[in-house]
């Protein structure tokens, strides 16, 4: 996704933007704690190296208030689970608590499923 100026909400004492990252870091924490979701999974292997916040890698923002945020995560799932059923309701939970916390619309969630393992219990 290309990168893009924050998006902002006009009020009428003003506005307030909202960094691309802010979402990333709402996105990383919802896909924590979501069912299914054994952790978050780099685009690339650079980005595993450049990326301090773990709750940030593998999540993409970019578009704007106008046009709604656009949100790709990478994600490992735990084995033995239905791969659609988790992305689906990823999707739906990310979409519910960016647009709930920001107040910004979300035009798209792409939920990408890099791999698949049994979690550590």
């Amino acid at each position: 996704m290309e990168a893009a100026r924050a998006p902002s909400l006009s009020s009428p004492l003003g506005r307030i933007s909202i960094s691309h990252e802010a979402v990333a870091h709402i996105v990383g924490r919802v896909a924590a704690e979501a069912y299914g979701v054994v952790g978050m999974a780099p685009r690339n292997p650079r980005e595993r190296l450049l990326t301090r916040d773990r709750l940030r890698q593998g999540i993409s923002v970019g578009g704007s208030a106008e046009d709604g945020v656009t949100i790709e995560l990478s994600v490992v799932v735990e084995y033995g689970l239905n791969l659609g059923e988790v992305a689906s309701t990823l999707r739906n939970r990310v979409q519910y608590e960016v647009e709930r916390l920001t107040g910004l619309p979300v035009a798209e969630v792409e939920v990408r499923i890099q791999d698949v393992k049994r979690s550590s219990a």
